[in-house]
């Protein structure tokens, strides 16, 4: 008999292997990557106390790249990972685990290990990276190997293995697999990084840790000046005083910190085996249905004789086709409207009601803005299931032998979405259009074409909605609801970028949709 861990790292060994010759994980690299260049291009800083950034050196520089890679790879490197129960249960494969003595325990932790592999991975790309970045940057040098490397060995590493353990746990959650869970973990990643800048408690992010160190630091240098500010800015670095800050003392108290997040990270490893079904065909509703007559039947003979009843000949009868010029497109937009609100609850439609009523009875227009906001992101799942329909419910071959199915067919979907958008955001057009303010009018319409076409491009080329709806609703929260002009695709405010610019977008999305779905029937 195999060993428990033998079995362990060959599971983690096989899934690390699949994972990292996904394009996510190549473009969730870059992203990350790109951050490291920010960082030593000073496009990311931080600021402490009244205006104060702290000298180029080892210490700073792998503070900085370290709370990049624990943000950024919490966030986007959850979405990566959250997907190795359902691969195993969509290939089948989960039923040949199912038929091996393996613990559900080991199944969990096996996962869990696998998923910080594959984000510890970019965790030591990162480290590369930074140590190629201060050696392109004269001034930063000389380089101190621990002081750059140890924020990401001490902070990151616990921080991916929470991450990954966190992405399993949802998975064996009957609510949080799909993508409701998907937003949960934003807000609930949001809440955990303003807990741990607020509430002066540990966190997994280790903001707390790179506060009070360098808040100390910065006390010893100017005491009687304002050392309580702490802030990561995305931006040209305003900061005009420098200090010199030689990196965290790493306590006996600190070190035990760290590895409290290893050991919950390892609890919600193996709290997920309590609900992990173990593939169990009657919990996955995949559940054979058996006649009723025959539940009851006594069986005399033990080789019963089996009578084969010819079906009867029905006589079917086809839809005729219309003439070839005529127009059919209105019936399969509302065909796809159809199927992309298919299995919505009643109180999806109540919320929605009552977001599209407080549009039209929102006193000013920063309330409006507000609830336009909740609007378009209400239908975030609906609109994360435009061009991987097809890619998840296994339907390529028969859509996509459709007469002009790369340009009919998708045209009709993209129509959809923006039919959700234009219904769930009317009460803002109206009040908009009745006190003629046209350019907002116009950031309006721009919003309400760029999502479903951001959603559509996402989805064709990724095969999946995770990808939608993690990109949306990082940009929603950062760009709509911060009010960042530049991402800004509402224009809730007037600084924020001119229609024409998601207009263009919008196009472009579309265009690479087209390009991806013709790829797709090429190779269907």
């Amino acid at each position: 008999m195999n060993h428990p861990l033998r079995v362990l790292y060959h599971m983690a060994k096989a899934d690390f292997l699949e994972r990292v010759r996904r394009y996510s994980f190549l473009l969730i690299l870059a992203g990350a990557l790109y951050m490291a260049y920010a960082v030593i291009a000073e496009k990311v800083s931080v600021v402490v106390g009244d205006g104060y950034r702290g000298v180029y050196n080892s210490a700073w520089i792998g503070m900085l790249m370290a709370i990049c890679c624990s943000t950024f790879l919490s966030l986007c490197g959850f979405y990566v990972v959250k997907n190795a129960v359902e691969r195993d249960s969509t290939t089948r494969v989960g039923r040949i685990l199912a038929a091996t003595p393996m613990p559900k325990v080991l199944y969990t932790v096996a996962k869990t290990v696998s998923n910080f592999a594959v984000l510890a991975s970019m965790v030591l790309v990162l480290m590369a990276a930074a140590l190629a970045m201060q050696w392109l940057r004269p001034d930063a040098r000389p380089i101190s190997l621990w002081q750059l490397w140890s924020p990401f060995l001490l902070i990151d590493l616990p921080v991916m293995f929470v991450a990954g353990s966190v992405a399993l746990l949802f998975e064996t959650l009957p609510v949080l697999r799909g993508g409701v869970g998907n937003v949960i973990y934003f807000f609930l990643w949001t809440f955990a990084l303003a807990g741990g800048a607020t509430t002066g408690m540990d966190d997994a992010t280790g903001i707390h840790v790179f506060t009070t160190s360098t808040q100390q630091a910065l006390t010893r240098l100017d005491p009687g000046g304002k050392t309580k500010n702490f802030s990561l800015t995305i931006g040209p670095d305003h900061a005009w005083r420098t200090f010199l800050w030689h990196g965290v003392d790493w306590t006996p108290h600190l070190l035990a910190a760290r590895l409290l997040w290893v050991a919950a990270g390892l609890g919600l490893a193996v709290l997920a085996s309590v609900f992990f079904h173990r593939f169990d065909p009657a919990r996955e509703k995949i559940r054979e249905k058996k006649p009723k007559e025959n539940r009851n039947a006594v069986v005399d003979d033990p080789a019963p004789v089996i009578e084969h009843r010819q079906p009867t000949p029905a006589h079917a009868t086809l839809t005729p086709l219309g003439a070839r010029g005529q127009s059919r497109f209105a019936r399969l937009v509302l065909s796809e409207l159809s199927l992309m609100v298919k299995g919505l609850r009643w109180w999806w439609y109540v919320v929605a009601a009552g977001l599209l009523i407080a549009e039209f009875a929102s006193p000013t227009a920063q309330a409006r803005e507000g609830v336009l906001l909740a609007a378009w992101l209400w239908p975030a799942l609906v609109w994360s299931q435009m061009g991987c329909r097809e890619s998840r419910n296994a339907t390529q071959s028969l859509i996509f032998s459709a007469e002009r199915v790369v340009y009919r067919q998708l045209a009709a979907l993209w129509m959809a979405g923006v039919l959700v958008a234009l219904m769930t955001g009317a009460g803002t057009a109206f009040r908009l259009l009745t006190s003629l303010d046209w350019p907002q009018l116009a950031a309006w319409c721009a919003g309400a074409l760029f999502i479903p076409s951001l959603a559509l491009a996402l989805g064709v080329w990724s095969g999946s909605s995770k990808l939608f709806e993690a990109i949306y609703t990082v940009w929603w929260y950062v760009g709509p609801l911060h009010q960042l002009p530049s991402l800004d695709f509402v224009g809730g405010s007037r600084a924020s970028s001119s229609p024409g610019l998601y207009l263009t977008l919008a196009a472009g999305l579309l265009l690479a949709s087209c390009l991806g779905r013709r790829r797709q029937v090429a190779y269907a």
